[in-house]
């Protein structure tokens, strides 16, 4: 039975009439996390997990019909049953379980399986179905332990300050930039962040999550303020000139793509940290193994040779196209 299926819009739910992260404007939409290639304008519906509809409101406008749900709460579609699940990937991102008439699928949307500390830890959902991203999908692509990764982080900072130096690090505005500041806050004392990081850390805040206070960098912050300081920015403010303030600084840029030390060479950055809100390529095969699934769609990234894999190991999988991107290399607006 196909419960869910590869259309024009997105993946789509015949049975119960919904799109799970639609790319063309449908009538209801059912999103994974607040990430913009998954959380789209236009839409007339949308449903999420309830940490997410602050952040779909940032993102879309307060205007927007949202729905949000806790995980593991079920809701029916025309007899068609729908749960959201922990992906671990940032704050409020969800799998989404759908069932109809005891077919499973599951949709992962974005996920990783290293407990963060931030974001609820990744819930790992037996199915028939499983369909799966692969950003990282080679096996090049293993992470160290987060925490080794925070204390390079923190050597850098440190070693840049004696050499009076400040810090710019470029992290994506929503999920990476708060995931580094909570694990920062009790070494480094005082944070600068680029506006577009701003925007989105403080609505977090005033939901209540556990992250340190940060200045906005406005026009008139003083530049005596940026000397030996931390600052963090979008990915696009790389090759701005909104960097020039900062002089005298080294440049730290956190992705998983630093993994290839060729990424850090060609983006001139004094320091790489592979720091990824993705699963690795051993963290794909340990998720899609936990699914017992006897059938894997495989979407953005190197879905072909993650794809091959699985099949070679007996899994059946498909490479499927979608709209869906890496957010990691998304332009960055000032939000």
């Amino acid at each position: 039975m196909n419960v869910l299926q590869f259309t024009d819009n997105g993946i789509y739910c015949p049975a119960g009439d919904f799109y799970i992260d639609p790319w063309k404007p449908v009538t209801r939409a059912v999103i994974t996390h607040a990430h913009a290639d998954h959380a789209r304008s236009g839409n007339q519906y949308y449903l999420c997990e309830n940490a997410t509809v602050p952040l779909l409101r940032l993102r879309l406008g307060n205007d927007i019909q949202v729905q949000g749900i806790a995980y593991g709460e079920s809701l029916f579609f025309n007899g068609v049953k729908i749960s959201l699940h922990p992906a671990g990937h940032m704050i409020g991102s969800a799998q989404i379980r759908v069932e109809q008439n005891g077919e499973v699928w599951v949709v992962s949307g974005d996920y990783k399986l290293e407990n963060d500390g931030l974001s609820t830890p990744f819930e790992p959902l037996r199915c028939h179905t499983f369909i799966t991203e692969s950003t990282f999908g080679l096996p090049i692509y293993r992470w160290a332990p987060q925490q080794q990764i925070f204390n390079h982080i923190v050597q850098w900072i440190y070693a840049n300050q004696q050499a009076e130096k400040a810090s710019v690090i470029l992290a994506y505005s929503l999920g990476k930039a708060q995931r580094l500041l909570y694990h920062l806050k009790n070494k480094i004392d005082r944070f600068l962040v680029h506006g577009a990081i701003a925007i989105p850390h403080e609505l977090l805040l005033q939901e209540g999550w556990p992250l340190p206070p940060v200045e906005r960098i406005t026009p008139d912050t003083p530049k005596a303020a940026f000397k030996n300081a931390v600052i963090i920015a979008p990915p696009s403010a790389e090759d701005h000139v909104w960097m020039r303030r900062f002089q005298p600084y080294a440049l730290g840029i956190c992705s998983g793509w630093m993994q290839v030390r060729g990424h850090m060479r060609r983006r001139n950055a004094d320091a790489g940290f592979a720091l990824s809100d993705h699963a690795d390529w051993p963290g794909l095969l340990d998720a899609v193994t936990a699914t017992g699934a006897e059938q894997v769609y495989v979407t953005h990234g190197f879905s072909s040779v993650f794809a091959r894999y699985l099949n070679e190991k007996g899994i059946a999988a498909k490479e499927v196209s979608t709209s869906y991107g890496d957010e990691e290399l998304i332009i960055t607006p000032e939000i």
